[in-house]
């Protein structure tokens, strides 16, 4: 009895020091995937950040000032459909580093965590993103409908500019999101940082 208890406990021991094993080994891939994505999604923040600071100072203009008359609007219809061209862009390059990060194939509790966290926060940024879009869509109408509209005194703005600037008033820029993901590997695993040379 004695040394059937003596082999179970080798045989759990194996066991778990496999399973240690691989999730050691999965966490590494993955937390060497997001060091080669994190450059990416630094310029996809640089570009969110300065488009919603653009977005919000262009909102604020046209609630100080109206939307102004004839050339104006016709200038505020385009800027809002450029503006919101840009949106729906970078939720689409937003949209393709989700997906990679999705396509992983992790198994191990610990990786799925970080990656799920990971996930909803970008998931995050592209509603937000795509509620920018619509609202600056709408505001294009706005404006040409006010183009058309003989009784348009020029003093006013789209409803839709409204809902704009509460989207982007308070934008402080993204988080940092990846950057806190490899941070939470590689303390938990014991990772070189990026550029060391590895463990052996």
């Amino acid at each position: 009895m004695k040394n059937w208890h003596a082999c179970w406990l080798l045989v759990a021991l194996a066991f778990s020091i496999g399973c240690g094993k691989e999730e050691r080994r999965e966490a590494t891939t993955f937390y060497q995937v997001l060091n080669q994505k994190k450059a990416d999604l630094a310029a996809i923040n640089a570009l969110e950040k300065d488009l919603l600071g653009s977005t919000a100072a262009w909102c604020q203009g046209i609630i100080s000032n109206g939307a102004g008359k004839g050339k104006d609007l016709a200038e505020n219809a385009a800027s809002a459909k450029q503006l919101a061209q840009s949106a729906s862009a970078v939720a689409g390059q937003l949209g393709h580093v989700r997906q990679s990060i999705y396509d992983q194939p992790l198994k191990q509790e610990y990786p799925q965590e970080v990656r799920s966290a990971l996930i909803n926060q970008i998931s995050e940024r592209q509603r937000m993103l795509q509620h920018v879009t619509a609202a600056l869509q709408a505001s294009a109408d706005g404006f040409l409908q006010s183009a058309n509209s003989r009784g348009y005194a020029g003093d006013t703005y789209p409803a839709a500019i409204d809902q704009l600037n509460t989207l982007v008033a308070n934008y402080r820029g993204p988080e940092d999101a990846v950057g806190k993901a490899i941070e939470e590997l590689r303390v938990k695993y014991d990772l070189p940082a990026a550029g060391s040379p590895g463990k052996t």
